[in-house]
C-alpha cells in the first residue's frame, strides 16, 4: 500500500564491523572493542561482535569480565575519529535518497519516506550503504517510530535478539528488513516479554511481572487506572501505550543538538587520596569546559559522577550562577559538588557533565 512509512536503519555491529573491515583476518572471530584494548586494565566494552556476544559479552561490561567470558576473544582499543568518519559517510548515503533522515547516533537513523514499496526502498538503502561504507545494515519498517525501531530487531542477522531481549524468538535470522505495523503487531508481539518493548528495561519488566503483567498482551489490556496507581500517573499509562504499539510518526531532519557534554575516567588503581581525587576531577572539568566552548553554547548546570568500590555509583549536580563556558567557573562548581559525596570508599571512576539550557 502507498503511504508514509518510517524506516529505522541500523548498521550491524557497527564498531566491531569497522575493526573487522580493517583487519579481515578477524572475520568470524569474537572481537571486543573498548578502552585501551587491554583486558588486564580497567575499562568497559564499547561493542562486541556477534561471535563475542554468543559468550554473553555486551556493551558496558568490564573488559576483565569479558576476558573471563571469552579468553580467546580479540580485544581492540576504541577509535572514535575513525568511527565518526564512517558514520558521516553512512548518513550522507541515506541523505542521497528522497527521504527525511533523522540521525540517532553513529550507527542508526530514522528515515521518513512516502513510498508504495518500503521493502524495495529498504533493499536499495542496504545496497547503497554497503557500496559506500563496506558495512551491512538492517532496516526496520513501521507505520510509526516505535514499530520501526522494534522491527529492526527482527531484521538483524543474528540468532539472538540484538536490539531487545527475547525479540528474535520464532523469527528466522538474516531477514535484513522486517515490517511491523498495526496489522501484525498482535501476532508478532503479544506473547513476548514486556522488555521486548523499546522503552522497557529488565528492571521495569520485573516490576510489571510482579504485578501479573509478564507479556506484551497482558500489559496492553491492563487497567490504565491500576497502572497509574502502581507505576505513577505518567509512566503507568505510557507502558500500556507501548504495549499497544503506539508511537509518533514524525521524522525530522533537524540536526541533533547536544544537551550536554561529559567526560569520565576509570582509574587503573583506586584513588584514596582526596587531593589526587580533586586533581583528577579538576582536569576532567577543564576538558568538559573546552567541549562547552567548542559547542558555542554556555552551560547552566554541572553534574559530578563518582563510582566507589566495588560498583557503587552516585551523582550530584548544581546549577551554575549564570550561563557560562568559563573553565574556572565549571571547575569550581565541579569541586563544590564533590563535597556532597561521602568519601568513605576508594574511587574507581570520576565523571563531569556540563548541561546546556533549553534555549
Amino acid at each position: 500500500m502507498s503511504g508514509n512509512w518510517v524506516l529505522h536503519v541500523d548498521l550491524d555491529q557497527f564498531v566491531a564491523a569497522v575493526e573487522v573491515a580493517r583487519r579481515p583476518e578477524l572475520r568470524g572471530r569474537p572481537v571486543v572493542v573498548g578502552g585501551s584494548g587491554d583486558p588486564t586494565r580497567r575499562g568497559v566494552v564499547a561493542t562486541a561482535s556477534y561471535e563475542a556476544r554468543e559468550f554473553g559479552i555486551h556493551s558496558g561490561m568490564p573488559l576483565r569480565l569479558a576476558a573471563k567470558h571469552c579468553p580467546e576473544a580479540v580485544f581492540l582499543p576504541s577509535d572514535p575519529p575513525t568511527y565518526q568518519k564512517i558514520s558521516d559517510r553512512f548518513m550522507a548515503t541515506l541523505r542521497r535518497f528522497p527521504v527525511v533522515v533523522e540521525a540517532l547516533g553513529w550507527d542508526e537513523a530514522f528515515v521518513g519516506a512516502h513510498t508504495d514499496d518500503p521493502e524495495a526502498l529498504a533493499t536499495e538503502i542496504r545496497e547503497a550503504v554497503r557500496a559506500d561504507t563496506g558495512l551491512s545494515c538492517s532496516v526496520g519498517i513501521g507505520d510509526n517510530r516505535l514499530r520501526a525501531k522494534l522491527a529492526t530487531g527482527f531484521a538483524k542477522p543474528t540468532a539472538r535478539g540484538e536490539a531487545f531481549p527475547g525479540l528474535r524468538s520464532g523469527v528466522p535470522p538474516g531477514r535484513h528488513s522486517f515490517r511491523l505495523t498495526s496489522e501484525n503487531w498482535a501476532t508478532v508481539m503479544a506473547e513476548r516479554p514486556t522488555d521486548a518493548l523499546w522503552g522497557i528495561g529488565a528492571k521495569t519488566a520485573r516490576k510489571l511481572a510482579a504485578a501479573g503483567l509478564g507479556t506484551v498482551a497482558q500489559l496492553a489490556t491492563a487497567d490504565p487506572d491500576e497502572l497509574a496507581e502502581r507505576f505513577g500517573p505518567a509512566m503507568g499509562p505510557w507502558y500500556r501505550m507501548l504495549a499497544r504499539g503506539a508511537g509518533g510518526t514524525e521524522v525530522t531532519a533537524a540536526p541533533h543538538v547536544a544537551h550536554s557534554h561529559s567526560r569520565e575516567t576509570t582509574f587503573q588503581h583506586d584513588l584514596v587520596d582526596r587531593s589526587e581525587i580533586d586533581r583528577h576531577l579538576a582536569a576532567l572539568a577543564r576538558r568538559v569546559a573546552q567541549d562547552v566552548a567548542a559547542e558555542g553554547r554556555p552551560a547552566v548546570r554541572v553534574v559530578v559522577k563518582v563510582r566507589f568500590t566495588p560498583f557503587i555509583t552516585q551523582t550530584h549536580g548544581t546549577a551554575l550562577p549564570g550561563p557560562t563556558s568559563d573553565p574556572d567557573e565549571i571547575t569550581r562548581a565541579a569541586l563544590e559538588v564533590l563535597e556532597r559525596f561521602e568519601h568513605t570508599r576508594p574511587v574507581r571512576l570520576l565523571g563531569v557533565r556540563a548541561e546546556f539550557g533549553d534555549g
